[in-house]
C-alpha cells in the first residue's frame, strides 16, 4: 500500500487519477502538480467558447484547484513544473513558476499526466501574433481576444481533423469566412475517403474553402500573417491562422528519466498502465496504448478514455489490480449543422494491420420517415467475414448520430456480431427512430451478405465490372431518377415494374443492381437470383454514388 503518491498534471487523466485515490484511501498522501494554473478544464470545450456557444469562462473549469483541495483533502500545487524525475531516489524536481525557487518532492508512487502539445511545424512566419493553438484556456483567451478586438474577416484553419472542424464553426459563428488546408487528400482522417467527402460536399456548400493535398510551408506577412505559402505555390491571405495540424505526446520527462519509449513515440505502459519503472505509471495523451480491435499499438487522444485510464491507475496502486483492455478511438464531432461519429477501426487502418474484412452502407432515416423533420444519416459498418464480428463504424448525419454511435460503440466493445445487431431491441417511436432501427438495418444488411443471400460490391468495383460485360440496372422510381441523377449507361426498371420487364435484362450477362440507398435493389437481387440472373448488390445505391463522384471535387 502507498502511503505517498505525486501525479504530475491534471485535466482528465491526473485528475482522475487523484480523486479515485481519495475515494479509495483517506489517509494517502496525494500531491498533484500542475504547471499551469487550472487543474482540470473542458478541452473539448474549447472551440464553443471561442466561438461563443459557451458564454462564460468559468463553466469550462470542470474542477477549480480550491474546490477539489477541499472536496478531497488533496495537496494541490499549480504553477509548479516538474523538471525532473530522479527514479532511483524515487523523488521529482519541482520548479516552483511564481518565484523561481527549486526543490524536491518524494514519492512511492509517481503518475505520471502530462498530455500532448500541438505541432507546430518550424516554418518562416510561424511565431507571428495571429497564428493560433487550441490546448488550453490560455491559447483559447488569446484567440478569443484576437477575434473580438481586431475582428478578422477571414480565417484559415491549418489541419481538418475533428479540432480543426470544430474551430471552423466557432470562426464562422464570429463572422469570419475560413478556408481549410489539409496536407492530406481528405479532411476527417478517422473517416474513410467516401464517408469524408459527405463532410466535404457539406463544408463546400456552407461556403467553406477546402485546399486538401497541400502542405503549408510558409507564413507571410510584416508583423501579422497577411498570406500562407503553401507546397504547390498556391497563396492564401489569410488574417489570422489557427493550427490544427495535430499533438505529440509529452514525454520529455520519461525520456530524461530512462523510461520506455513506444513505437508511436508515446510512452510505453504495460497493461496495468504502468512504465518500465514499477513505480511509475502514466496516462493520457502522452502514453501508447493497445488499439481495442487491431491489437496494435497506437496514439489516440481523447478525454474519455484518459479519464477511464487515471481511475484505473488509482485501482492499480490502492486497491486491486486492474488491466486496460485498449482504446477504440470512439470521438464525435459536431461541424455546424453536421454531425460526423466514429469507433473502432477504419478501413485504412485495417489494411495496414492486415485484419480481413467487409464493408456494408446503409442510408436510412434517423427516425420514422412519415413523422415530419426526417433526415437522413450515412453508415458504414466494417465487419469480420465468417462471424461477422463488429471491427468499426462511421456515422454522418444531422440527428441520432450520437445515439448510433454509441449503440456501436457498445456493441463493439462488448465483442457483438452483426447478427447480434439484428436484435438488440432499441426504443421506438416515431420522432425517435423507426421499428428497425438504423442499427438493426445494419445488422440485416450485413448478415445477408454474410449469409451470402446478396453478393455486394462497391462503386469503385464497378467499372472494371461493366469492363468484362455487366449489366448495370437501376431500380429507383421515376421521381428518384429525374431528382438526383442517373449513372450512366444504367438501365433503368423500377423495382415495381421488375417482373413484368424481366425480357429487357440479357439473361447470359451479370447484373449489378443499386437503387437510391440499397434496400429495394437487395429486394431486386432475391427476384433476379430467383429468376436465374447471375446479380450483385451495389453496397449503399445512389447515395454512395455520389460520395465517390464527389470525391473528386477540386480544391475550392
Amino acid at each position: 500500500m502507498a502511503n505517498k503518491v505525486v501525479i504530475v498534471g491534471g485535466v482528465a487523466g491526473g485528475a482522475s487519477a487523484a480523486a479515485r485515490l481519495r475515494r479509495l484511501d483517506e489517509t494517502m498522501e496525494i500531491v498533484l502538480f500542475e504547471r499551469g494554473e487550472h487543474i482540470s478544464f473542458a478541452t473539448c470545450g474549447l472551440p464553443y467558447y471561442v466561438g461563443g456557444v459557451i458564454a462564460k469562462r468559468r463553466s469550462l473549469l470542470v474542477q477549480t484547484p480550491a474546490g477539489m483541495k477541499k472536496r478531497y483533502n488533496l495537496d494541490i500545487r499549480t504553477m509548479s513544473e516538474v523538471r525532473r524525475i530522479l527514479p532511483a531516489e524515487k523523488q521529482v524536481e519541482v520548479c516552483d513558476l511564481q518565484d523561481g525557487k527549486k526543490y524536491l518532492e518524494s514519492y512511492d508512487y509517481l503518475i505520471l499526466s502530462p498530455g500532448a502539445g500541438p505541432v507546430v511545424p518550424d516554418l518562416p512566419g510561424i511565431n507571428l501574433p495571429n497564428v493560433f493553438t487550441v490546448r488550453n484556456v490560455p491559447d483559447s483567451d488569446r484567440l478569443k481576444e484576437y477575434i473580438e478586438t481586431a475582428k478578422p474577416a477571414s480565417a484559415v484553419v491549418v489541419g481538418g481533423g475533428f479540432i480543426g472542424l470544430e474551430m471552423v464553426e466557432a470562426l464562422r459563428l464570429k463572422g469570419a469566412s475560413v478556408t481549410v488546408v489539409e496536407a492530406d487528400r481528405q479532411i476527417m482522417g478517422a473517416l474513410d475517403p467516401e464517408m469524408a467527402v459527405i463532410i466535404q460536399k457539406y463544408l463546400q456548400g456552407q461556403g467553406v474553402g477546402l485546399v486538401l493535398g497541400d502542405k503549408l510551408t510558409a507564413l507571410q506577412g510584416v508583423s501579422r500573417v497577411e498570406r500562407l505559402i503553401l507546397e504547390s505555390g498556391r497563396e492564401i491571405p489569410a488574417a489570422m491562422v489557427v493550427l490544427a495540424i495535430g499533438v505529440k505526446p509529452e514525454v520529455r520527462l520519461a525520456v530524461e528519466a530512462g523510461l520506455a519509449i513506444g513505437v508511436t513515440g508515446g510512452i510505453q505502459v504495460d497493461e496495468y498502465m504502468r512504465t518500465s519503472d514499477p513505480f511509475i505509471y502514466a496516462v493520457g495523451d502522452a502514453v501508447q496504448v493497445k488499439h481495442f480491435v487491431t491489437g496494435q499499438a497506437v496514439l489516440i487522444p481523447l478525454a474519455g478514455p484518459a479519464s477511464r485510464q487515471g481511475r484505473l491507475v488509482a485501482d492499480n496502486i490502492a486497491a486491486y489490480p486492474v488491466k486496460y483492455k485498449g482504446v477504440q478511438g470512439t470521438a464525435i464531432a459536431k461541424i455546424m449543422d453536421l454531425t460526423v461519429a466514429v469507433t473502432g477501426a477504419n478501413e485504412k487502418t485495417l489494411r495496414k494491420a492486415g485484419i480481413e474484412h467487409l464493408a456494408c452502407y446503409t442510408h436510412p432515416e434517423d427516425h420514422a420517415a412519415y413523422y415530419p423533420g426526417s433526415r437522413q444519416m450515412s453508415i458504414k459498418l466494417l465487419f469480420s467475414p465468417g462471424e461477422g464480428k463488429i471491427l468499426g463504424a462511421q456515422v454522418v448525419g444531422y440527428r441520432g448520430v450520437d445515439k448510433c454511435i454509441d449503440v456501436l460503440a457498445t456493441a463493439l466493445r462488448a465483442k457483438m456480431n452483426v447478427f447480434d445487431l439484428q436484435e438488440l431491441e432499441l426504443a421506438y417511436a416515431p420522432p425517435f427512430s423507426s421499428a428497425k432501427s438504423p442499427v438493426n438495418m445494419l445488422g440485416y444488411v450485413a448478415s445477408n451478405i454474410l449469409r451470402k443471400e446478396v453478393e455486394a460490391v462497391r462503386w469503385k468495383q464497378v467499372e472494371q465490372l461493366l469492363a468484362g460485360s455487366a449489366v448495370l440496372v437501376d431500380v429507383r422510381a421515376d421521381k428518384e431518377l429525374a431528382k438526383s441523377g442517373a449513372v450512366a449507361g444504367a438501365l433503368h426498371i423500377p423495382l415495381d415494374e421488375l417482373r413484368d420487364r424481366l425480357a429487357e435484362i440479357p439473361e447470359d450477362r451479370e447484373v449489378l443492381a443499386y437503387c437510391q440507398a440499397g434496400q429495394r435493389s437487395y429486394v431486386a437481387n432475391r427476384i433476379l437470383r430467383q429468376k436465374g440472373y447471375k446479380v450483385k448488390n451495389i453496397s449503399g445505391g445512389y447515395r454512395s454514388y455520389e460520395a465517390l463522384k464527389n470525391n473528386s471535387t477540386k480544391n475550392t
